[in-house]
């Protein structure tokens, strides 16, 4: 019989997505994760098998954090109108303004693109973007202290 306190954890959030090497590529690049040992691109021309199916991002501490998996059609996000809803997203955040717009910056040049600025909004400063793959994701301002870490 299962303990009543017992729960399950997130282990990650996935994404599905067409091209997951690049989806993972974006993300790797954009929070400073790492491959799962065995799920790293491979040398220049060599076959991609891991990139065809399933992809995993672990924080620098191992800890997982994002999975992508190839599907062979995704209708891109029509956020925040239109006929295919969002269905899901990743908010990330940064401590002040100017680290906004430095983050804009980073976003555009790894292939990400504007989706919505709130930039100036003196309640919660923020910008909505998608991914290469079209998947919403926002980055706002949050003025709290992050979670001291385990």
């Amino acid at each position: 019989m299962a303990d009543q306190d017992s729960r399950p954890r997130l282990c990650q959030v996935v994404l599905d997505c067409t091209d997951a090497r690049a989806s993972a590529e974006f993300y790797r690049s954009l929070l400073g994760l790492v491959y799962r040992p065995g799920d790293e691109p491979p040398e220049a021309g060599g076959d991609d098998e891991r990139g065809r199916d399933w992809l995993v991002l672990r924080a620098p501490d191992g800890a997982p954090q994002l999975a992508f998996q190839q599907v062979d059609e995704l209708p891109e996000a029509t956020w925040p109108k239109g006929p295919v809803p969002q269905q899901l997203h990743l908010d990330l955040t940064v401590t002040s303004v100017e680290d906004l717009r430095i983050q804009h910056a980073r976003v555009l040049r790894l292939g990400g693109r504007l989706l919505q600025d709130c930039v100036d909004d003196p309640e919660e400063p923020l910008r909505v973007y998608a991914d290469p793959a079209g998947h919403p994701f926002c980055i706002f301002v949050s003025r709290r202290s992050p979670r001291p870490q385990p």
